[in-house]
């Protein structure tokens, strides 16, 4: 008797082909049987007539390294039929840990509910094993740990001696089973990292197959020749590269298509190069990388410092290169009457500029104890919707969440990551509905076959024998986001079951409890 019976869905394999009503069999978390299979029986029969059938999705940009050890529901994701992220993107990320005061500061979402109380990526892996996670998890070793591990915040290169150590670090979280390496170049942890020294860890990654991924090291002016140095480090160390969030910020003067130009141009020399994007029309971030290298041994003492604070004016950041008036705070506790305006329109009005404000709300973040502590956020307004078909439109763009996962219920209730909730099920409405770029089977293969494809994954990603039954039904004209700007926590519509490993984890669009993921570990 087969486990499970996925009876008259119209299949969207994952392949882009065209769609075909029939049934998927499942037994042992695996596919079976793809095809009319009238006298099947089965423990579990659904009914799937008038809905798809896909391959659950797959999150290539995901921060949910915390998140899913706090609430390993997974709500925001499962909800959108996502059945495998991939975390330890931009640099940050829960391993190595050296010292976990200064490694706090590099994870999304941390809040000191659980203890950074382990040391190397493999023991991270057990404890998120052990917290038993809804989806699926693969992770790379980011780079803003490793200079954490063994620099500290230090705006220089890595010394030689120095060097290796990281290379060691890197080595063993490979070894552990991580897929790959990242790097966060724009943020205070890195910037001091050059070509030399991403090219000596970007071949240790190659060497043992695994992905470079990058958030490049400018995205505001000079964002270009940023993602030129990052194929170059990729090109010189033999690895496979995947660029995150690849359009820039200041999409004016054509950067948008020298930018598509640069890829095109090395994947026609061979290169294994792919990108992702997130699917804001903004970019995400803590208000504190304002604060540069030299100032992170003591940002509150720096900040209480006028020198120091006239230093830091100085300092082009991520959230200030590109001025103040698209910068916009979101909901705080303790500055509300700022939320959800830009950060230069509110200072306008009391006659001081963007910085003044920024600091005043820093200082009053950094006199909070560490357990007590809520980073400020902020939205970089950057994108239009037409900047995003045009990038969405290529072949070679796979979307992602940039975001961790949350749940409006449990743990994770009062948290907020712009895309938790909405990114795949707006991806989709938006490219096959309200801008027809793809059909449906082609957004199913980017959201699908494709990032599984480019992790090197040979059994999920796809509707077919013996593949993992990782699987999502949902109304192909109601699936989509129901998310704002500043009601991000709003639930996706439209999805009806999904399964991860054979686990039916949804149910008529409600949570069963069940949860069937996997921490995945790169095999040698």
């Amino acid at each position: 008797m087969l486990d499970l019976l996925v009876r008259g869905g119209t299949v969207l394999d994952g392949s882009g082909a065209e769609p075909r009503v029939t049934d998927v069999a499942v037994q042992n978390g695996r596919i079976v049987s793809v095809g009319v299979l009238a006298d099947a029986v089965a423990r579990d029969v659904v009914d799937a007539a008038g809905l798809v059938v896909a391959p659950g999705f797959i999150d290539i940009h995901s921060h949910s390294d915390y998140t899913l050890l706090v609430d390993p529901r997974a709500v925001s994701a499962i909800a959108q039929g996502v059945t495998l992220e991939v975390i330890g993107n931009c640099g940050f990320g829960c391993a190595p840990i050296v010292n976990p005061d200064t490694a706090a500061a590099n994870i999304y979402g941390f809040n000191n509910q659980i203890r950074l109380d382990w040391n190397r990526v493999g023991q991270y892996l057990d404890r998120l094993q052990q917290a038993g996670p809804a989806v699926n998890v693969m992770t790379l070793v980011p780079n803003g740990q490793l200079r954490r591990a063994v620099l500290g915040v230090a705006d220089r290169p890595a010394t030689a001696p120095e060097l290796l150590h990281m290379q060691a670090l890197l080595s063993e979280g490979l070894d552990d089973g991580a897929y790959g390496y990242s790097t966060g170049l724009e943020y205070p942890a890195e910037r001091g990292a050059p070509d030399a020294e991403l090219v000596a860890l970007c071949k240790v990654a190659a060497r043992a197959g695994g992905l470079y991924a990058t958030h490049t090291r400018r995205r505001d002016d000079g964002a270009v020749s940023a993602i030129e140095e990052a194929i170059r480090v990729g090109e010189q160390a033999g690895a496979r590269i995947q660029i995150s969030h690849l359009l820039p910020r200041k999409t004016s003067d054509g950067e948008a298509e020298r930018s598509l130009a640069l890829i095109d141009d090395a994947r026609a020399r061979g290169l294994d190069i792919a990108f992702d994007m997130h699917t804001r029309l903004f970019g995400t971030t803590f208000l504190n990388t304002v604060i540069p290298p030299w100032a992170q041994d003591d940002p509150l003492g720096h900040l209480e410092s006028a020198d120091s604070c006239r230093r830091m004016r100085t300092f082009p950041s991520i959230v200030a290169s590109g001025g103040w008036d698209r910068v916009v705070l979101l909901d705080h506790p303790t500055f509300g009457h700022y939320a959800r305006r830009s950060i230069g329109e509110s200072a306008r009005e009391e006659g001081r500029d963007g910085f003044d404000l920024a600091f005043e709300i820093l200082r009053a973040e950094y006199r909070q104890p560490l357990a007590q502590r809520k980073p400020a956020m902020v939205i970089i307004r950057a994108y239009t919707p037409d900047q995003q078909a045009q990038v969405f439109g290529h072949p070679l763009c796979m979307a992602g969440s940039d975001a961790t996962t949350l749940a409006p219920d449990g743990p994770l209730a009062g948290s907020v990551f712009h895309g938790a909730y909405s990114w795949a099920a707006w991806y989709f409405h938006f490219m096959v509905h309200e801008r027809a770029l793809l059909s449906a089977a082609q957004a199913v293969q980017r959201l699908t076959e494709v990032p599984a494809r480019t992790l090197g994954l040979t059994d999920r990603g796809r509707i077919a024998h013996g593949f993992r039954a990782d699987l999502a039904v949902f109304d192909a004209t109601g699936f989509q986001s129901c998310a704002t700007t500043f009601d991000p926590n709003r639930l996706a519509q439209g999805m009806r079951h999904v399964w991860v490993n054979g686990v039916p984890t949804l149910r008529d669009g409600e949570l069963t409890g069940l949860r069937g993921g996997q921490v995945l570990r790169r095999t040698h």
